[in-house]
This record gives structure tokens, C-alpha cells and sequence, in this order.
């Protein structure tokens, strides 16, 4: 292990001692969060500890070297790239590979590297996907894991199709919690943070049950205490028992904000699970981002061929039709890439600005 100087734009401790992280902006607004170092500490023992156990349980990865690549943000603000700033080890070895980069640099990164564990944003695995099968990508990873955004069912079917290796999903927050891949799930760090999902008036919900929102209370940063801070993700807590024997809570793949549904000055609601279910229905499209417009919304989407987007806007808005949005207007455009946010992260729906 070792401590640099990994926080701050310019690359310093606050007084030189407090770890500052801030969130990735999802929602459109960014909060900021310090840490002690040993809250800092415990933090990324708590994440670390579930890799390391999957890798030692599992008879199949007996003798592999675990060696993971990290596509994600770089930028030492950010919560993934302030771990790999801070601790490094021969036991943890993780190299970070800017997510900002294009995709032919990260695929020749990652065709240097020779990974075994291949970690990065939600958004960019099926991208790397598509590049694993056609053979630009060549690379034989044991694990992948997602991070920092939600994992859609279309991208985990995408990832399990190019390497047939157990997908996870590492959610995780920089208030502190950090779900861990066992192998077969993703469990809750019950023991350092509280984590109440909550539907509407912040009643508990059981599980199998998506949440509203969910209340954190991180019981080891003394320096930020938090208390029962909301924040507006949807997330399942799955019943019953692990195969892998923890009693951690598991949790199924986060699906994405209450923040992301759209208002429409009519009163109509529209989750984005309607734009979702319609556009994962083409293959040819590698990413998309949706802008809410007052009758409907402006799609913008990369793909890797050719595609009828008068027909997938058609069906798109027939369905916004069938949840009730009068005579919706869809419309989709097609883009080399598609902007992100400062953290690296892709905000794939953006509502109208004031809802």
C-alpha cells in the first residue's frame, strides 16, 4: 500500500490529511464527500475484500494471477480513480485506463494489459463487447464487473455473449457503500453502512422489491457523518441465502433513478424503463442518451449498424402513447459518440430543465 497525494485537482490531501471524493453527477447535481484516512481506508478494504474472497473460493481461478483493468474515470475527484491513486500492492493490482480515451486506444491498453478481471462503467462494457467479438479485442478476462452506472439486462446479455465469464456488479456510492461480487451476486456492506430502501413517505420496502430511494448511514466516516441521506436509487434487496454463504444482504442489478423518470407538463409520468425496453431491442446500438422535449424526446444513439430509426422512433412512440402522453414526438438521430459527463459517466436520460 501506499498514499500519494490523490486528492484535489491538484493532486493533494485536504490539509493534508482528508481524502475528498466527489460524486459522479448522475442526477445533475454533484455532492461532495471527505474522508479521514481511516474511513478512506476502510473503504477500500471494504470493496477489496469481496474480489478477494471470489478469487480465493473459486476452485476455476486456482493459480490465475488476479490482474484487473479499470476503465473508468482518471480524474483523482472521482472515487475510482482516488483508490487507484492511493493504494496499490502487489496483491491488488489494478491499473486504470481513462474511460475518456477513444476506443481503440482502450482496446490497446487492455490488449497490452492481458487483464484477468476486466472492471469499468456499465456504458463502456458493451462497447468493449462488440469489440471482443470482432476481434479487435482480444483479451481473456475471468470476471467483469460493472461500475458506476446502472447494468441494464440488454448490456449483461451483450458482456455474458463475448466472454461467458460470471458478470457483477459493483455498486457502489461516494457516500461510502460499496456492494461486492462473490462470484454469484452482489452483496451490501451491512456491516459498515446501514441501507434502508424506502418507497413513497419513506416507508421500508421488502424485499424483492424495487425501491424509490434509499437512506445511507455510513457508520465508520466520523469526519462526514451521514444520516439517513437519501439518495434516489432503485434498488432490489433480493431474499433468501447466498450459495456463497454470506449473510450480507444481496442485491440485484440497480436499474437506475427515481431522478431519471420524465414529467411532462400533462401530468404524465414516463419511466425510463419504456425507452429502455424499446431501444435494447436493436442490437445495432451500442449507446443512447434520451432528452426529454415538452411532447416527447430527442434520441441520440451510436451504433455499429446500419438502423431504421424512423421505425424504432415510431415504435418508441407508440408505446409513450399506450402509458397515456398524448400524440408524443419522437424523434432519432445517429452520432459517432455521445458527450459525457466530467466523471466519465454517460447521463442517459436528461429531463426537462425545473422537473
Amino acid at each position: 500500500m501506499r498514499t500519494p497525494s490523490p486528492a484535489g485537482a491538484g493532486g493533494a490531501y485536504l490539509l493534508g490529511e482528508y481524502q475528498v471524493v466527489a460524486s459522479g453527477g448522475s442526477s445533475g447535481r454533484r455532492g461532495v464527500f471527505v474522508y479521514g484516512w481511516d474511513a478512506w481506508a476502510i473503504c477500500w478494504a471494504s470493496m477489496m475484500r469481496f474480489p478477494h474472497r471470489d478469487w480465493a473460493s473459486d476452485p476455476a481461478l486456482a493459480g490465475v494471477d488476479r490482474v484487473a483493468a479499470v476503465v473508468a474515470a482518471s480524474k483523482p475527484t472521482h472515487v475510482s480513480a482516488a483508490f487507484r491513486h492511493t493504494f496499490s500492492g502487489s496483491r491488488t493490482p489494478e491499473h486504470l485506463i481513462p474511460v475518456s480515451q477513444p476506443t481503440g486506444q482502450i482496446v490497446a491498453a487492455l490488449n497490452r494489459l492481458q487483464p484477468t478481471e476486466l472492471i469499468g462503467f456499465s456504458s463502456v462494457l458493451p462497447r468493449l463487447a462488440r469489440e471482443a467479438q470482432a476481434g479487435r479485442l482480444r483479451i481473456a478476462p475471468r470476471r467483469v464487473m460493472a461500475i458506476s452506472e446502472p447494468l441494464f439486462p440488454e448490456a449483461r446479455a451483450a458482456i455474458q455473449q463475448a466472454w461467458d465469464v460470471p458478470v457483477g456488479n459493483r455498486y457502489g456510492m461516494s457516500e461510502g457503500v460499496f456492494a461486492g461480487f462473490c462470484g454469484h451476486a452482489s452483496h451490501l456492506p451491512d456491516d459498515l453502512c446501514l441501507f434502508e430502501p424506502v418507497g413513497p413517505a419513506g416507508r421500508p420496502v421488502p424485499d424483492g422489491v424495487r425501491s424509490q430511494r434509499v437512506y445511507v448511514t455510513n457508520l465508520y466516516n466520523h469526519v462526514l457523518p451521514l444520516i439517513r441521506f437519501e439518495v434516489t436509487d432503485e434498488v432490489t434487496v433480493a431474499g433468501g441465502t447466498c450459495p456463497c454463504g454470506s449473510a450480507f444482504r444481496r442485491i440485484t442489478d440497480p436499474q437506475g433513478r427515481l431522478d431519471d423518470t420524465f414529467a411532462y407538463p400533462s401530468g404524465v409520468s414516463i419511466h425510463p424503463h419504456l425507452f429502455r425496453s424499446s431501444l435494447g431491442q436493436h442490437r445495432q446500438i451500442i449507446e443512447y442518451q434520451v432528452q426529454q422535449t415538452p411532447r416527447g424526446a430527442e434520441i441520440r444513439v451510436v451504433t455499429d449498424a446500419p438502423l431504421d430509426t424512423a421505425g424504432a422512433a415510431m415504435m418508441i412512440g407508440e408505446t409513450l402513447a399506450a402509458a397515456g402522453l398524448e400524440q408524443p414526438d419522437v424523434t432519432i438521430t445517429q452520432a459517432a459518440v455521445l458527450a459525457r459527463q466530467a466523471s466519465g459517466k454517460l447521463k442517459r436520460f436528461i429531463p426537462l430543465p425545473g422537473r
